[in-house]
């Protein structure tokens, strides 16, 4: 693996803040409420990159004082020499890819720690003075390799993470998990193995004393993902990197995947647009139910909607959401069925308040993908 090209990564990175920061006439500084480094690995991208991305993007946006800054991390490549430098550099949330404990998972995955990596890592980090922690899990894993899930919650817990995410196993087409599923080499858990788990994730992480805030997510009481929920809420949002998503409403944006293609597009002084798709009207109405009802903050329906309140009081028949007053909240067995519950509330012509206006605020997505700092 050759060294991490720090230095491009920081050049064309900022060249692409500068760009954006121009075409969409931004007042500058921004002012950023969180700030997220991942995708690929950052941990590969060294010690110092934290304090130099900061210096890197100054002219273009700021952290405003108690921003939440989160940095991905693999157990493999984090030590405290490095936690140290981050937390230095303002790092205060590390988002850890944990993933499992099992060694015939980890091995099936092509992870590169090993059971007690998690553990080791969480120590450096907690040395290093990180007091905010996630890890990720992912479940739905084939039934051959005879994960023991709720083994790994536990296992999980004795770490004494803040923040779990949990991630189910997709078939993306053109991955080779994806080709091995279409060739029959490989079969995903069924539909019952995946509702089981996930139910089993809220029993055991809600008794723990989590609060299952969001679909996939579950903080401590104070320790919920802010950089996530401006997400959730709809609001605008700044993306840099290689394959990054950003959202300027109306429109929807993504960068080149290709590092090379990437870079060398800024280094033309052009953005690196894959492309982009206009949210309609009806689009935003849709995503608007769809997001809030996947937080446990739930969904206000607006008063006197005759029919949405039918769909609600037949979901709640079912076990799928709890309903007080205008306020609806989908179970977890509920949130199992989340698209088709927003679609079915959508098309029963459901009425919710206007989002509220934009505040201000702006959140920076930083993306550093695996091909531009590893292979």
């Amino acid at each position: 693996m050759r060294e991490p090209p720090l230095e491009e990564w920081l050049a064309v990175v900022a060249r692409e803040l500068a760009l954006t920061a121009t075409r969409q006439d931004w007042i500058l500084p921004l002012r950023l409420d969180t700030l997220y480094v991942g995708g690929g690995t950052p941990s590969l991208l060294g010690p110092s990159a934290m304090a130099r991305l900061t210096d890197a993007i100054a002219p273009w946006a700021v952290l405003e004082p108690g921003a939440e800054w989160t940095a991905e991390v693999n157990p493999e490549s984090f030590d405290e020499v490095l936690g140290t430098r981050w937390r230095a550099a303002g790092v205060n949330r590390l988002s850890m890819g944990v993933q499992s404990f099992d060694p015939d998972v980890l091995r099936w995955m092509g992870r590169l720690h090993g059971p007690e990596g998690p553990a080791l890592a969480v120590q450096a980090a907690r040395a290093a003075g990180f007091e905010n922690l996630s890890v990720d899990l992912i479940f739905g894993l084939p039934e051959r390799l005879n994960r023991d899930w709720e083994a790994d919650i536990d296992r999980a817990l004795t770490i004494e993470p803040q923040h779990v995410s949990l991630y189910g196993l997709t078939a993306e087409p053109g991955a080779p998990l994806g080709r091995w599923v279409g060739e029959g080499r490989e079969q995903l858990a069924d539909e019952d193995a995946y509702a089981d788990e996930y139910l089993v994730a809220n029993r055991v992480l809600t008794s723990a004393g989590f609060d299952h805030y969001e679909v996939s997510n579950f903080g401590r009481p104070g320790l919920r993902s802010r950089h996530n929920a401006v997400y959730w809420s709809g609001q605008p949002y700044a993306a840099l990197g290689p394959g990054a998503h950003a959202f300027y409403p109306p429109f929807r944006r993504w960068n080149l995947k290709s590092w090379s293609a990437y870079r060398d597009a800024l280094r033309a002084g052009v953005l690196p647009l894959s492309d982009q798709e206009e949210v309609t009207a009806e689009e935003r109405e849709l995503e608007r139910i769809w997001l809030g009802l996947r937080t446990g903050a739930g969904l206000v329906i607006a008063r006197g909607d005759r029919l949405g309140r039918q769909v609600v009081d037949n979901w709640e028949e079912r076990g799928l959401a709890e309903a007080a007053g205008d306020l609806v909240r989908l179970t977890p067995s509920g949130w199992l069925l989340l698209d088709s519950l927003a679609l079915e509330l959508y098309e029963a012509g459901c009425q919710i308040p206007r989002a509220r206006p934009f505040d201000g605020r702006a959140t920076l997505v930083q993306i550093a993908n695996q091909k531009a700092i590893g292979k």
